[in-house]
């Protein structure tokens, strides 16, 4: 039997198009969406009465489930920790000595139960995971992913160089072999909506050669790819030294073939215009982690100009340089830092700034809520190459979604009174609804989550 839920219902179809159905239906069968429209619309559905009806209250609504682009699940134990350095010192300080633990599969255990279970509850309901070196535990965490339901990329993360002693791999034939091994066992799973990831950890800590080896192995098993790109001046600084001949750090990518349709750079805060027509040339996607880039100092990605250069953006979390989990969190430090950007840029208009003042700068929009929402679910979705498959509410989608209930705390406490919304249109009421949650929700009002139809919180 299919279900179909009565309701109020808001996803996207573009950066621009944010669709509202004030009184409509979702059919859902064998966890793919059969249908989607108004109420009367659904009189025309085939077999319609075989499905469960469920009806929302007018303090609900339907979104589809956020999609983070990027998160290293080993590190959330170290959420809010060493966040007074800068990327590098970070790594060497918190993060390598945290990672190295993961040898210790029943440590990996306790964490991983941990993360998919807060992450589901936040509503990711599709994660793309940096794991660790190790794929003892690495498997657990692939193990975990699939008990719990949720749909995840999971990267085994190579790294051959410029990393500690007690946290490096021994070389490039070793991190092949083992890549190979990981892959062929998420492989073996045959669960669609659990992937592996090719992950070089960044160009820093592995050579050319092993890039291009690990380029080879996406092609072969038709593999999505992650890692990192300008995030840190420092950083960029380091790929400068250990890669002299190459003209910008996306160029090093480019010439181990890593930069494809379906890969996701974490970042891309310093970009240059050049490195931007690569991208984009290339249909490589960024992550925007505004969170881990506020909390280490990284600086202001500029996701405007990024869309405009025809680049495909998702959020993500990036724990533990990112300090939330959820993505509730990472969609309104989206639009803070879209706002910082635009006062500096109307200060440098007036006179005020420390840059000259540019027409571009007088012109210049911030992103608002709505796109935000894009960014978090279909953007996320494009980024990492299965908008076929998730992202919004079109029929023949695997249904990953979001039951919102503003009337549970923290949202309840604030509403507006009936005398001042008596008046508003459906579709007014609606959207303030979301706006509510954006700007106030939290977990607590995500009250149900389901991946490819699958209640899993």
């Amino acid at each position: 039997m299919g279900k179909v839920f009565f309701g109020q219902i808001i996803h996207s179809k573009s950066l621009d198009n944010l669709e509202l159905i004030t009184d409509g239906f979702v059919a859902v069968r064998d966890g793919k969406i059969v249908a989607i429209g108004t109420r009367l619309e659904f009189e025309a559905v085939p077999e319609k009465e075989t499905y469960e009806k469920i009806s929302l209250s007018e303090s609900q609504f339907l979104l589809p489930g956020f999609i983070d682009c990027h998160i290293h699940a080993p590190q959330v134990p170290n959420i809010g920790l060493g966040l007074d350095k800068d990327l590098l010192g970070w790594l060497s300080a918190y993060t390598f000595p945290l990672e190295a633990q993961y040898k210790d599969v029943e440590f990996a255990e306790q964490v991983y139960r941990t993360v998919v279970r807060d992450t589901l509850a936040s509503g990711t309901t599709c994660a793309c995971y940096f794991a660790t070196i190790y794929n003892g535990s690495n498997k657990v965490l692939t193990e975990e992913i699939i008990r719990q339901g949720q749909r995840a990329f999971v990267g085994k993360v190579s790294s051959n160089r410029c990393c500690p002693d007690f946290y490096v791999e021994c070389g490039t034939d070793d991190s092949v072999k083992d890549n190979i091994d990981f892959i062929e066992y998420v492989l073996s799973k045959n669960i669609d909506r659990v992937r592996p990831i090719i992950t070089p950890r960044f160009a820093i800590s592995c050579d050319m050669k092993l890039m291009q080896k690990l380029a080879e192995l996406a092609e072969r098993y038709k593999l999505n790819i992650q890692s990192h790109v300008s995030e840190n001046l420092g950083e960029l600084d380091a790929v400068r030294e250990f890669f002299p001949k190459n003209k910008h750090y996306c160029d090093v990518y480019d010439e181990a073939k890593l930069l494809t349709s379906r890969c996701v750079m974490a970042h891309g805060v310093h970009l240059e215009d050049d490195e931007l027509r690569v991208l984009a040339s290339r249909g490589t996607s960024v992550a925007h982690c505004p969170t881990s880039n506020t909390s280490l100092g990284s600086g202001m990605c500029d996701v405007k100009r990024l869309l405009a250069a025809r680049v495909t953006v998702g959020l993500g979390t990036d724990v533990s340089g990112g300090n939330r989990i959820a993505m509730n969190d990472v969609i309104r430090a989206t639009l803070d830092v879209s706002h910082h950007l635009n006062m500096m840029k109307k200060q440098n208009v007036q006179g005020t700034g420390s840059v000259a003042p540019t027409e571009d700068n007088a012109k210049y929009v911030p992103l608002n809520y709505k796109q935000a929402i894009y960014l978090a679910t279909l953007g996320g979705a494009e980024a990492l190459a299965i908008a076929d498959k998730v992202g919004n509410f079109l029929p023949g989608k695997d249904f990953d979604a979001l039951l919102i209930d503003t009337s549970v705390y923290p949202i309840n406490r604030y509403q507006l009174p009936p005398a001042l919304t008596e008046k508003k249109s459906a579709e007014e009421k609606l959207l303030e609804l979301l706006q509510k949650f954006v700007y106030v929700g939290d977990d607590r009002n995500i009250t149900s989550v389901f991946v490819a139809g699958q209640k899993v919180k």
